[in-house]
């Protein structure tokens, strides 16, 4: 079967960085112990698993201040998809050591916003509820910043008309939804500021995907079912290039019926993806036979 490896993919340097700190950290000896990691360092449960061999502690759970409170001593690593002001600061009340992993790109969102806010800006922020990203940035001025996820959300926003405005983004969103949605806020609201942040690991795999799916019969994307980049990696080869896609973990879940009559298939992976699961894919579609 002919396989297309597409590129970019895989790791992005945010999750690169944000891996080798956590494992320096297993080698401070300096360091108080245990050493947490408030959520998944990121969206891999292989990348998660493979740190508990270093001794390090993943606390996952939807909200991250509740997690706070069950740590008296300690190390505490804030994860790459970045916390609100408020978790910082009760870590810092709690007396943890505190080691920040989260993405550059994310960081200059959070940048972004603190800025506008004190410059007396209300802002809609384009994410994915209960998203941690997202739960970060909203969590810098949550009585300014607007959670939408769609035309409707918008539509149902009640922004006051005197005050300047402003739209920015969560970092892994599709370029191509997030732009109609862009537009649809701009024609609901002439004078707002746009700050797309979809960062540019995210737009070269996209827009990589995108033009390999419009060559293939079907497009196989490694990821964890949790990661929102390669959930949007599926859902870009199905609506740019109506073509099917299929997520899957590990070469395990791969299903010959998918490829039964196709000839060829594209390979990609989500950003927080460790290379040797996608080789393993590739090494299984690239001995297929689909007659």
């Amino acid at each position: 079967m002919q396989v297309v490896k597409v590129s970019p993919r895989g790791y992005c340097y945010g999750v690169v960085d944000a891996v080798q700190m956590v494992r320096n950290a297993a080698k401070n000896p300096a360091l108080p112990r245990p050493i947490y990691i408030l959520g998944l360092i990121v969206h891999n449960r292989h990348v998660v698993d493979s740190l508990e061999s270093e001794d390090i502690i993943t606390l996952d759970g939807p909200d991250r201040l509740k997690l706070l409170e069950t740590l008296d001593t300690g190390t505490v690593i804030f994860t790459a998809h970045g916390v609100s002001p408020e978790v910082k600061k009760r870590a810092i009340e709690r007396g943890l050591t505190i080691i920040d992993a989260t993405c550059p790109d994310v960081t200059r969102t959070h940048e972004l916003v603190k800025d506008l806010v004190a410059k007396g800006y209300h802002i809609i922020y384009i994410g994915k509820r209960d998203h941690p990203e997202s739960e970060g940035v909203v969590g810098e001025a949550p009585d300014k910043v607007h959670l939408v996820e769609n035309k409707a959300q918008v539509d149902a926003l009640r922004l006051p008309d005197e005050v300047p405005l402003a739209v920015t983004n969560q970092t892994t969103l599709s370029l191509w939804d997030t732009h109609e949605l862009l537009q649809h806020i701009k024609q609901m609201y002439p004078r707002v500021e746009i700050y797309n942040e979809i960062c540019l690991a995210t737009q070269q795999r996209q827009e990589a995907c995108a033009r390999a799916a419009m060559e293939v019969d079907v497009v196989v994307v490694v990821g964890d079912s949790r990661s929102n980049n390669s959930n949007r990696l599926v859902e870009i080869v199905k609506k740019r290039a109506d073509k099917p896609a299929y997520l899957v973990d590990n070469v395990n879940e791969l299903q010959p019926e998918w490829f039964i009559g196709k000839n060829s298939v594209a390979v990609t992976s989500g950003s927080s993806t460790p290379t040797h699961l996608t080789r393993e894919v590739i090494s299984w579609l690239e001995k297929f036979d689909p007659s």
